[in-house]
């Protein structure tokens, strides 16, 4: 069952999102030069989750919070989930197909438990970021996946270099090699076909990842949540305090549209939370508050 290894998941998902939310609220505290400084602060507002059982029983559920309307973030979300139960039919599919898991039709029980952010900004200047890491269990097997990845309206060259640099720095030590297999997974996953272009200047992104040795890939997951606040902090202190114009806001605004077609159309995340009957509001989390198809 897995017991101790499924406490340690689910108590490092919950650690990573406290670190998270304390610091971009002292982002918050701390913007006090440049556009909006003079707005009040934001502060994220934490509700629990449950997760819908068919028959009403104990489903796990988790928390969401979200922050809208800041000086520096017009919406971030920072959710925690632990949930299980039985996979529905069409999951088992889904589940059978992609993992070919022999007795998944049989014993469809699944645990799993996990993090996930989005945050769309205040300025234009300052890219949009998505970081996602989780643990999955079945009787048949477990596994690993997710990552980070930069959305940039206005993308620079040197904040896309920083980003992935700090991302290799945490993965090295865990292979030679793992940060460029990682990097292409997202590249791939990350890729809007009818729009024949990625959703951003993407980032490290693993699926399904399993060694057969918790312990190795259990610390490099932990070390993907490690890896986001220095790749992506000192890029939002550097860009929140520049300017911007409406022609800038207008591309940000359609970029957001871009986002949002990727996460209703293909992400895995999205379509596993609204099939196993999570809570719709922090499954749509992600989802702007604002965009623009033109």
């Amino acid at each position: 069952m897995m017991d101790q290894e499924k406490h340690r998941a689910a108590t490092w998902f919950r650690e990573l999102r406290d670190r998270i939310v304390a610091a971009f609220e002292d982002l918050e505290d701390s913007h006090n030069r440049g556009p909006l400084s003079d707005a009040a602060p934001g502060r994220f507002t934490v509700n629990e989750t449950r997760r819908a059982a068919p028959e009403g029983e104990d489903a796990g559920g988790g928390l969401m919070s979200v922050m809208r309307g800041g000086r520096v973030f017009e919406k971030v979300g920072v959710n925690v989930s632990t949930v299980f139960g039985t996979l529905g039919p069409r999951a088992q599919e889904a589940m059978a197909a992609r993992k070919g898991l022999p007795g998944m039709r049989e014993d469809p029980r699944f645990w799993a438990s996990g993090i996930s952010l989005v945050a769309h900004m205040q300025n234009p200047h300052v890219p949009a970021v998505h970081m996602n890491t989780r643990m999955f269990w079945t009787p048949h097997g477990w596994w690993f996946g997710g990552g980070s990845d930069l959305n940039p309206a206005i993308e620079y060259a040197e904040d896309t270099e920083f980003f992935h640099r700090e991302q290799q720095r945490w993965l090295d030590p865990h292979g030679t090699g793992l940060y460029l297999r990682f990097k292409a997974w997202a590249d791939e996953y990350f890729y809007i076909p009818h729009r024949h272009r990625a959703r951003g200047v993407g980032g490290i992104f693993m699926d399904d990842y399993c060694t057969q040795d918790w312990a190795a890939d259990f610390a490099l997951t932990r070390d993907i949540g490690c890896a986001f606040l220095p790749a992506f902090l000192p890029l939002v202190e550097k860009r929140r305090v520049q300017g911007w114009n409406a022609a800038e806001k207008e591309a940000q605004l359609v970029h957001r549209g871009l986002y949002a077609e990727y996460n209703l159309v293909y992400d895995r995340g999205t379509k596993f939370g609204l099939e196993t009957g999570h809570d719709a509001d922090a499954v749509l989390m992600s989802l702007p508050p604002m965009a623009k198809w033109i």
